[in-house]
């Protein structure tokens, strides 16, 4: 791939290796919240991203309130795949809309959606998602996707649409970046995707040149596993995913991986992981720095 041209307008050099330590699902319930304030204050992580339809969306609100250095932005959300704690759209209860099951909630899994939601029904319903977040007092320094459901061809001019007007970055791979197929790109999407984002990027989109995540299917050594993911990231800008809630009964009734999100919330809570990260050459960088090289 070409030098992101990002990196320059962040005043970074073209072989820098540049990180945004992201953590997912903030507002899905408590532990989520709680793990996201102790992470913030520990230092080893820049930004996170609430899902607004969920239970816990005001307490992060509140908490984005009262510390608003935080770097949070939204995890555009039309999924809910917990087979017992379920959430639904924010913007309508019409089931002709294509956003919900029979019950009312979001499907559990994102093919559903792709066959059913209406992109008009899409693009209203993530518009709502940042207005709610942006209503409550979150300073919102990105919007991301949920399960990558939102990036997918069938949706993405509605997520690039729900922040272009008010210059927020996306989170959006360059085409060729590590990890693409994280998000639901396959390579039949690739072709679609393709020229969308040359364009973009074309256009002095903010983009990215790899995605990277913490494990969910395993609780061993993820000390161990984050640093070698750090230490091969690549030279540009990545976005790090982890997924940190603190050990409660409400996380363990409701996420089969629960040990893992631990896991996650445990490794970046340490003190050898904190010092790896400083000594390492790379440069963590927020959300907020991107959008405000936007804006600016």
């Amino acid at each position: 791939m070409t030098p992101n041209p990002l990196l320059k307008k962040l005043g970074f050099s073209e072989t820098d290796k540049v990180v945004i330590i992201h953590t997912d699902d903030i507002g899905m319930c408590h532990a989520s919240v709680q793990a996201f304030k102790d992470l913030w204050e520990f230092g080893t992580i820049t930004s996170g991203a609430v899902m607004v339809p969920c239970p816990w969306f005001p307490a992060t609100a509140q908490m984005c309130r009262e510390n608003p250095e935080m770097d949070m932005g939204v995890h555009a959300t039309l999924n809910a795949e917990w087979d017992i704690y379920r959430w639904g759209p924010v913007s309508t209860r019409d089931q002709a809309s294509g956003l919900m099951d029979e019950q009312g909630y979001f499907p559990q899994d994102p093919e559903v959606s792709y066959q059913n939601a209406k992109p008009e029904a899409v693009t209203v319903e993530i518009n709502k998602q940042v207005e709610l977040a942006l209503a409550a007092g979150i300073d919102v320094t990105h919007v991301d996707s949920h399960m990558g459901t939102v990036i997918n061809p069938l949706f993405v001019q509605s997520y690039i649409q729900s922040t272009a007007s008010r210059l927020i970055p996306n989170m959006l791979p360059r085409i060729g970046a590590s990890g693409i197929d994280m998000m639901g790109i396959g390579q039949q999407d690739l072709q679609t995707y393709a020229p969308v984002m040359q364009q973009l990027e074309a256009q002095g989109v903010p983009m990215l040149d790899g995605i990277f995540a913490m494990p969910l299917e395993h609780d061993i050594d993820h000390i161990g596993v984050a640093k070698e993911l750090l230490s091969g990231l690549p030279a540009g800008i990545s976005h790090f995913i982890l997924h940190p809630s603190i050990d409660t009964p409400e996380l363990r009734a409701i996420c089969p991986d629960w040990r893992a999100r631990v896991a996650n919330y445990h490794a970046f809570m340490s003190d050898e992981l904190r010092k790896f990260i400083e000594q390492e050459n790379i440069k963590p960088i927020g959300y907020r720095q991107i959008r405000n090289a936007m804006r600016g």
